[in-house]
């Protein structure tokens, strides 16, 4: 019930903020939940998670960021550095 409501908050925020803003806001929002999901994560679960099939969502903002270099660079920028030293540190990455 919480994620639904914030989620609709969420949306309702993107609607009302202008186009480069809700963009950014948007851009934050995603790579802060990568960044908590491989942070929280013990290495044992991202080996699992690794060879699972990509939900509706995350298809949908890879195709975004896709089609959008400057947030492809946004995000990258963001999420590179925690994703890559936890890749690193379970060895999931030589």
């Amino acid at each position: 019930m919480r994620k639904s409501i914030a989620m609709v908050m969420f949306c309702a925020a993107l609607s009302v903020a202008g186009g480069a803003f809700a963009q950014g806001m948007m851009l934050d929002f995603l790579a802060d939940k990568v960044i908590k999901k491989f942070e929280g994560a013990t290495c044992a679960q991202l080996r699992l998670q690794k060879g699972q099939p990509k939900s509706l969502k995350e298809k949908e903002a890879i195709a975004f960021l896709r089609d959008d270099s400057q947030a492809r660079v946004a995000f990258l920028d963001k999420v590179a550095p925690p994703v890559a030293n936890k890749l690193f540190e379970c060895g999931l990455i030589p």
